[in-house]
């Protein structure tokens, strides 16, 4: 394993490249933030690991680092925006600002961003929302992407297509990111440069054989990742990949059929105030006893204990705020270069 690292250095270097990159200073700071906010919580291929290409796409002028989103249509409750190539983050960050305050007087309000860049860890949003007593789901499509053929077929379609959900409890946030399919993109390039396989069958090479072997999404013809359920139940998969597309590219406006060439993302941001519907505190009764529920649940042979989801990754992020991040070996030396490229120096080990 690799050094560990404070959290607020490895967000100070970052802000700082992501500045001397273009970035206006609050959006390089989101940015940031939410990257290690990501190797907080455990989520390595979509933390740090994907400053590289948030860099590159700065230095080619992919992203932007400057202005402010295109208001597509506006009501009450509901916004539709252009995200016009600015940092993922810190659009997503700003729908939740703009949200959350109109649901606590509405019960319910949503942004739907197309042309955002990518936006990062999911989960990297929920906690901050849920610690406020609402509900937040978010959801994210790339339409410059294929990568998950439709279940029955070869041909990759569409993304992973990661679907993040946060609410409280009487414990502490529930949080859930789940992708569309199996594994996802980041994850496939990983065990690709590490030359390792995934521990089951989790893609499809391009005759539609599953197959363990990373290169295979790669070779020619191309791979895809299997949906969720994989071969036996990825029709549940397929049809909730089919749902995000619905809820990102079309409600925003704007998706495959424009073929677009840029690696960036769809978002739908729904912030939902449960004081304004049964009430906050009946919220809290309710999923305080599902809590109970499932930490009294009799473990399987094998497991220590049962979890709702975001508990093991709210425990890391405790741990990694108290004795440094624990960052995946590949990015150290990363971050050095980075830095080292841009006359700083990489934070010291904790």
């Amino acid at each position: 394993m690799s050094d560990r690292y404070h959290a607020e250095d490895l967000c100070r270097l970052a802000t700082t490249l992501f500045e001397r990159a273009g970035l206006e200073a609050e959006k390089a700071r989101v940015t940031a933030e939410i990257l290690v906010e990501g190797d907080l919580l455990g989520h390595t291929t979509h933390g740090l690991a994907l400053l590289p290409g948030y860099l590159d796409g700065a230095a080619s002028g992919s992203m932007k680092g400057t202005g402010l989103p295109d208001i597509v249509s506006r009501t009450s409750i509901v916004e539709t925006w252009d995200g016009m190539r600015l940092p993922g983050p810190w659009l997503v960050q700003k729908a939740i600002a703009i949200a959350s305050p109109r649901a606590a007087e509405a019960g319910i309000a949503a942004v739907a961003i197309k042309r955002a860049c990518h936006i990062g860890c999911l989960a990297a949003y929920l906690r901050q929302v849920a610690e406020r007593g609402q509900m937040v789901i978010i959801a994210s499509s790339d339409p410059s992407v294929g990568s998950v053929a439709p279940f029955g077929g070869t041909q990759r379609i569409y993304t992973p297509n990661p679907l993040a959900a946060g609410w409280p409890s009487p414990g502490g946030p529930v949080m859930i990111d789940v992708s569309m399919s199996i594994t996802t993109n980041g994850m496939t390039n990983r065990l690709r440069n590490e030359g390792k396989h995934f521990p089951h069958p989790w893609l499809l090479d391009g005759h539609g054989v599953p197959t363990t072997d990373p290169n295979a999404y790669f070779a020619d013809p191309p791979g895809s990742l299997l949906p969720l359920g994989g071969t036996d139940s990825g029709h549940k998969g397929y049809a909730l990949g089919l749902l995000l597309e619905a809820l990102t590219s079309a409600l925003a406006g704007f998706g495959r059929a424009d073929a677009p060439k840029e690696w960036g993302a769809s978002v739908f941001v729904l912030i939902i105030d449960p004081a304004r519907f049964g009430g906050g505190e009946a919220f809290l009764r309710e999923t305080g006893w599902m809590e109970d529920a499932v930490h009294a649940n009799k473990p399987a042979p094998g497991v220590e204990r049962v979890r709702l989801p975001g508990e093991r990754g709210l425990a890391l992020r405790r741990e990694a705020l108290e004795k440094g991040v624990q960052l995946h070996p590949s990015l150290p030396g990363m971050l050095k270069a980075r830095a080292e490229a841009a006359g700083l120096a990489m934070p010291n080990a904790v």
